[in-house]
């Protein structure tokens, strides 16, 4: 692999800068996250989550996971999940592995970027399971400040859906932010 084949996959990541996470768009959020605003997120929230459970977690691993788990949206954008819910089953996990395969090419880490993106989508190790936690705590804590900034009721749908985490303790912060829903807590930042 040369410097070429790095800059064109340095240059799909950097294409998650530039795609709005569809969601936020579609319920007229003004000036949405992108998609590596969120990413950003993920990884924050996996790195404290890993501290938090009581299972041993590879660290390293779950932030591998958390760094590349949107990666794939650089080609197919972010579609939002009731789209994809609407799409023959398996089809989601086959196409963001294609969109993977076609970032990396031949890299020499392809087949270990591909595993850890396997990994993910099979959720069945404790890091797997903690970054699908860390996915969609970043999302309602998106939901909440995008709240608390705006009187955007297309948001109070986020919240109408029942979310089982896989870890209590990403349950319990999910559910301390449901209470801070115009409950007027002040936050550390605000004290």
């Amino acid at each position: 692999m040369d410097e070429h084949d790095a800059v064109e996959i340095l240059r799909y990541a950097n294409q998650l800068k530039r795609t709005a996470r569809t969601g936020w768009v579609q319920r007229g959020v003004a000036e949405a996250e992108d998609v590596a605003a969120h990413s950003y997120g993920v990884v924050f929230a996996t790195l404290l989550l890993a501290r938090l459970v009581e299972d041993a977690i590879d660290l390293g691993r779950a932030l591998a996971l958390a760094v590349l788990h949107d990666l794939p949206e650089a080609l197919t954008t972010d579609i939002p999940s009731p789209a994809w819910r609407l799409l023959p089953a398996g089809l989601k996990a086959g196409v963001e592995r294609s969109a993977i395969e076609t970032m990396l090419g031949s890299a020499p880490f392809a087949g270990e970027w591909l595993a850890w993106h396997d990994e993910l989508t099979l959720n069945e190790s404790p890091e797997a399971r903690l970054v699908h936690d860390a996915d969609k705590i970043d999302l309602f804590v998106q939901a909440l400040i995008y709240e608390e900034q705006s009187s955007n009721s297309h948001l109070q749908e986020f919240w109408n859906v029942e979310h089982a985490f896989h870890y209590p303790v990403a349950q319990a912060i999910y559910e301390a932010l449901a209470a801070q829903r115009g409950g007027g807590r002040q936050t550390r930042m605000e004290r």
